[in-house]
């Protein structure tokens, strides 16, 4: 780890990162006064401070009619990057997930947008991450959830995306596995996270139909889209560093780093190609971002310095 990039990942500007640098990099603890000092910081400055202050009195974001709509706007995916930024569980945070909660839990045991019926894996995956991180991991229906994303792998063990079969873009469920502890693993959420690891191994995090550009940009925030640093994060997590596999997109990863150690935001979403961009264009979602694109991302070089010190 260079020390300039370290210095700069914990400048004061932007207390999440500088939190995330402290204990996941260098290896602090929560209880170390500055690390207490710069998470009390996290909802009074920076990102966080002013996603926090568009949130309407009664816990939601842009509209109460739907916690979904307008995509990447919404009180969902607000609370994805609030969890993202290790915002702590507040009366703020609290009125958005018990909102959450009470709309996005289905009568099947996982979660979905407002108005479904039934449960979508990407939605269950990412909803449960978010509630375990601000506190309701004992919760009876993020635990239901949990059940429901080990029943919902497929056979090759990969998860359904829509209408599609295991396919690596269905990758929500192995970082929720990552994020959570392993002292409460059950033996089928280990068989359900071993089987999804080589599932992306088996693919070295790329190898699926003809090559898809956006997967080798890297973004953020993520919302339910993959990239090839979306994988490493989560494989590396899981303690899959060593694994051959990984060469190419570590060697990748490597290959974008800047001469002055940092990374670059590629990409915000939707950055889509083919098909599925045109059916994105006849109704364009507003693109939410933390940073300028093409320029250094303190967000994506944690996440790269991270993966590399896994791997190390």
């Amino acid at each position: 780890m260079r020390k300039d990039v370290i210095g700069w990942l914990l400048e004061d500007d932007q207390p999440s990162i500088k939190y995330l640098t402290l204990t996941e990099l260098l290896g602090k603890k929560d209880r170390e006064p500055e690390v207490k000092h710069t998470l009390e910081l996290i909802p009074r400055r920076g990102w966080a401070q002013g996603i926090l202050a568009k949130q309407s009195a009664q816990g939601w974001w842009v509209s109460g009619s739907s916690l979904s709509r307008p995509k990447y706007l919404a009180t969902y995916w607000m609370l994805l990057i609030l969890s993202d930024l290790r915002v702590p569980r507040d009366s703020r945070i609290i009125r958005a997930c018990d909102l959450l909660l009470k709309r996005f839990s289905k009568n099947d045991g996982g979660f979905g947008y407002d108005k479904m019926r039934t449960s979508e894996m990407c939605i269950t995956a990412s909803a449960a991450l978010l509630l375990f991180r601000f506190g309701y991991g004992d919760d009876p229906r993020v635990k239901s959830a949990i059940r429901w994303l080990v029943d919902d792998q497929k056979e090759n063990g990969g998860w359904r995306c829509g209408w599609r079969r295991g396919i690596i873009d269905g990758w929500e469920p192995m970082a929720f596995f990552a994020a959570y502890p392993k002292k409460k693993w059950t033996r089928s959420i280990k068989r359900a996270a071993e089987r999804g690891a080589e599932f992306y191994l088996e693919r070295e995090l790329h190898k699926e139909g003809k090559p898809y550009q956006p997967w080798y940009r890297f973004h953020y925030p993520v919302h339910y889209y993959y990239d090839v640093l979306v994988g490493l994060d989560f494989l590396t997590r899981l303690g899959y560093g060593q694994d051959r596999r990984l060469s190419f997109a570590l060697n990748l990863l490597k290959e974008k780093r800047r001469p002055d150690g940092k990374w670059s935001l590629e990409g915000i979403h939707p950055d889509l190609e083919g098909k599925i961009a045109e059916l994105y264009s006849r109704k364009p979602p507003i693109s939410f971002s933390i940073e300028p694109v093409g320029r250094p991302s303190k967000m994506v070089t944690l996440r790269a310095v991270r993966v590399l010190q896994r791997t190390d």
